[in-house]
Parts: C-alpha cells; structure tokens; sequence
C-alpha cells in the first residue's frame, strides 16, 4: 500500500494523576539548566519511587524518632530566638506540646498512688518545663535523657509536700524507696514475698526500721472516720470504734466498796444499801428496821469510820 493512502491515527493525550504530574514537573524544574525548562521531559510515571515506611518498624518508635528529631529542631530554633518574644513563645509551646507523651509516661509510674493522673500530669509537665528551660543542646545529651530526672522529680516532690496527709521524715521515706527497691529484688530472687529479716538484712538495718518505713510508706491518705467502708451494710469506721464509758472511772471504786462492805455487819451493810443505794431517808429506814432515827444515824457514822480506816488508798 503507498504511504499517501496508509490511515493517519491520531494520537491520544494521557492525563497523568496529580501526584505524578506534580512528582514529573518538580523533577523537570529541578535538573532544567539555568537558562530555561525547554527540552526537559517528565519522568514515566513507572520511574515515580515514593517512600514507604517499613513494615517491620514499630509505629511507637517511629513516632519517638519522629518526636526526637522535631525537638531537635525546635531547640534549634529556640536558641537563635530571643526570649519573651512571640516567636520565642511559640516555639516554646511547641517544645512543650511534642514531649508531653513523655511526661504521661513518666506519671504512668505513679499510678498506684490513687491521686488522679490528670493532676500527676500537670505537675510533671511543670517540670517538663523546667527541663525546656534549663536545657542546652550543645552538650551532645539527648533531650529525653535529660527532661526525665527532672519531670519525676517534680512529681516526687509533689506527692512528699502536698498529697501526704501524714508527713513523715525524709530519711524514713528515702529509706522506704530502699526497702520497696529490695522487696521487689528479693521476690524476684525468692519467688516469693520476703520477710521483714530478709529486708532488714539486705540493707544492713533493723527490722524495726524496716517496719517504720512500710508503715510511712501507706501514710499517703488519711481515711475519714465516717467513710463507709467497702461492700453493701458495711458500718464506718467511726461505728466501730469504741467510746469512754462515763462509769468507767467508778469501777476500781465499786470494786474497793465492794471489799469494804463486807467486812461490815449484817445490819450496817443493809443501812448502807438502803441509805446510797435505794435512796432512802433516816427516818425511811428507822421504820424499814424498828430502830429510831438517831440509832440510824449513830450506826452510819460508826460504818464510815470503819470504812475509811480500812481504805489503804485515801491512807
């Protein structure tokens, strides 16, 4: 067939993607000469490489090299800024926004201590700050490292001043950190919960001193008398308390009348009871036992001679 007959087929227009498009005209700009773009072609989209995270990484440590490396940065940034300025504020409020994972983390060991996390976090972010401000990246230390000491610091001195209700020695409660740290060595070593010798061996103390420090250990909170305790029908602590009984100072004087009495006669004894006990007048008792009043009265100052001469306490 001549070539003046052979069908023409016009050619077709490819639309590539956005992003191949904006990979292709990023790449031309960047290896066009100085002089102009002409003759610059656009990679085949087959060509593209885009990057793809590695499946065998954890996403936790990619987000903390990520964290890492922007704090970088920022400190980078902070150093060349003057402090008190708005640049300087918002570089700061961003240095503090990316470490804050590593202040939970460090209020997260402090979760047995019953006191809400929401305000363990705020204190320790106080310390964060202190950490920010005090930091110099010149020293070749990684920020971590560094901000750490002083975010639990912050938070142990939290709970010694303002949570305990009951404030203990400071030797008493750095030895309880002693005695916590061996308890938990020798558990592990033992398999088993160690007795109060054990510690008190392991750190070359008494066992007195072993159990002082356990005891300030709990003295966190101070348990309201009049809190219900766990469970349905449980009474409070307050109910189950005992009370001073008002008669409780008569008794050893009870017990001595009792002594006394019986050393008295018959008929003095039954003058006796019926004069303080049955509240009975002189005259009452005359009556009650066929004597006169006078004899009554004689035989009264007769038994409190007796009784008081034979009480070896008023002697």
């Amino acid at each position: 067939m001549p070539a003046s007959t052979a069908p023409q087929v016009p050619p077709q227009s490819v639309q590539p993607s956005p992003a191949v498009s904006q990979s292709a005209s990023l790449g031309a700009t960047q290896a066009a000469p100085q002089g102009g773009t002409q003759g610059v072609q656009a990679a085949p989209a087959d060509e593209i490489q885009t990057e793809t995270p590695d499946p065998t990484t954890p996403p936790a440590r990619t987000r903390g090299a990520d964290t890492r490396a922007l704090t970088q940065v920022l400190f980078g940034q902070l150093k060349n800024l003057e402090p008190g300025t708005p640049e300087h504020g918002r570089v700061r409020a961003a240095l503090i926004e990316a470490n804050l994972p590593l202040v939970r983390y460090a209020a997260a060991r402090f979760r047995s201590r019953n006191e809400p996390m929401e305000d363990v976090v705020q204190v320790g972010t106080i310390g964060l700050i202190n950490a920010i401000d005090r930091f110099d990246p010149e020293r070749g230390v990684q920020f971590p490292t560094f901000a750490m000491p002083t975010v639990v610091g912050e938070i142990k001195r939290y709970f010694r001043d303002n949570v305990r209700t009951v404030h203990v020695p400071r030797r008493l409660h750095e030895l309880w950190v002693q005695v916590t740290g061996a308890t938990e060595d020798l558990t592990t070593a033992h398999g088993r919960s160690p007795t109060t010798a054990e510690i008190a061996e392991r750190l070359k103390i008494s066992e007195d001193e072993v159990l002082a420090c356990i005891e300030a250990g709990r003295s966190y909170h101070a348990t309201s008398l009049e809190a219900a305790q766990e469970g349905d029908g449980l009474p409070g602590l307050l109910d189950r308390l005992g009370y001073e009984d008002p008669a409780l100072a008569g008794v050893e004087h009870r017990d001595l009348v009792r002594h006394l009495l019986v050393q008295l006669p018959e008929r003095e004894q039954r003058i006796l009871l019926l004069r303080y006990y049955s509240n009975l007048t002189q005259s009452q008792i005359s009556a009650e036992l066929g004597v006169s009043q006078m004899h009554v009265s004689r035989l009264l100052a007769r038994s409190f001679a007796r009784l008081r001469s034979a009480n070896r306490i008023e002697a």
